[in-house]
Parts: C-alpha cells; sequence; structure tokens
C-alpha cells in the first residue's frame, strides 16, 4: 500500500490511514483489557454483597467501553496519547479512587486527578478545534479565541465532574465529595489550573496546529 501512495506522491495520507489503523487496535485493545478488569471487581464485590463497589465497578464498565464509539467515527481526531491519557483516568477515578479507597487514604489524590483531567479535557479541546476548524480557516482564529475555548472546555468538564461526584456520593460510594463545598472548590480550582496549562500550551504552539 506504501509504494501505492508512494507513486501517487501522497505519503501524508498512508500516514495518515495507518495511524488510525493504529488507534484503533489500542481503543479495542484497552477497552477489552478494562471491560474485563471491571467485569471481574462487578462479579467479586457484587458476591461479596459490596453495594457501593459494586455499582461503581458496572459503571466502569460503561465508562471502558464508551471510546468504542470513536470506531464508528469518520475521522477521530483523539492521538494516542489522549486515548491512552482517557484510559488512566479511568483507572485513577474509578478503581484507584473509589474500589481502592484512595479518595478517603489520600488527601491529595482528588485534587490531583482534576489537575489531570483539566490539562487532558485541554488536550482534547485542541484535537476538537483541529478537527472542527479547517487548516485554512485556522489562520484567522485568534489566540483569545483558542484560549478560551480550550479552557472553557476544561472548566466545564471540571464542574460536569463535580455534578457526577455529587450525584455518585448521594446515591453509590460515599467516598468523592469528602470535605463538601471546600473540597469542591479545591477540585475546581486544580481542574481549571489544569486547563489553563493546556491552553496556554494551545496559544504557543497556534502557528503549528
Amino acid at each position: 500500500m506504501y509504494h501505492f501512495f508512494a507513486r501517487t506522491g501522497n505519503t501524508n495520507e498512508y500516514c495518515r490511514i495507518r495511524g488510525e489503523k493504529v488507534k484503533r487496535k489500542w481503543i479495542i485493545g484497552l477497552s477489552c483489557l478494562f471491560i474485563l478488569f471491571m467485569t471481574a471487581l462487578f462479579i467479586y464485590y457484587f458476591r461479596k454483597g459490596d453495594t457501593s463497589r459494586w455499582q461503581v465497578a458496572l459503571g466502569g464498565i460503561g465508562a471502558s467501553a464508551l471510546p468504542l464509539l470513536l470506531l464508528f467515527a469518520k475521522k477521530n481526531p483523539f492521538n494516542l496519547p489522549i486515548i491512552i491519557g482517557y484510559y488512566i483516568t479511568i483507572f485513577c477515578t474509578i478503581f484507584l479512587g473509589s474500589i481502592a479507597s484512595f479518595y478517603l487514604k489520600h488527601n491529595w489524590w482528588d485534587s490531583t486527578i482534576h489537575f489531570y483531567k483539566g490539562i487532558l479535557v485541554g488536550f482534547m479541546g485542541i484535537a476538537l478545534y483541529k478537527l472542527w476548524v479547517t487548516e485554512q480557516a485556522r489562520k484567522s482564529v485568534s489566540r483569545p479565541i483558542l484560549f478560551l475555548f480550550t479552557l472553557s472546555l476544561a472548566v466545564t468538564a471540571s464542574v460536569l465532574w463535580e455534578i457526577y461526584e455529587f450525584a455518585g456520593d448521594q446515591f453509590f460510594t460515599h467516598t468523592m465529595q469528602r470535605g463538601g463545598n471546600k473540597d469542591t472548590m479545591f477540585d475546581l480550582l486544580a481542574g481549571t489550573s489544569g486547563g489553563l496549562l493546556a491552553s496556554l500550551y494551545a496559544v504557543i504552539r497556534k502557528p503549528n496546529l
């Protein structure tokens, strides 16, 4: 296939197609691995009668399967580091945070995860910007607009995650919002700080995006 694209002078298209295939393999592999892992946890805690943990594991199955939807997208905008970063988030929040009780054992865990997720969502915003705005149109997009778009996405994700934590504590785990309003504000500040870093990166790298 490479020789075909080389003869037509379109090696970039070959690299793009090959990159998409690699991403598909990683998504399928990691999704299957995490679904099996969360299913095993679900069965284990369900048999033990640990209601809060098997419910969290059940949610983990759904979260692990979510990236499979990208396989049906015409173009997957997210690169491999972002895809792997998503699964790291699942492992650190659902398994380590809720099931292994890191939220209770380590006071710094929740805010650290929020900071990491702020960076991750910020880079997702950069990927979506490159998908939705054509290369020609990007030249006319100002740096403040790109900065605000990336930061707003990260802040919105932090707010939605706090809503998820509140709902989860009301019905399932009772471990995510340990300090009430103070905990929520620290988490939002951490998520915003992570998004701020990603936004500054986007502004600096704008000519190359």
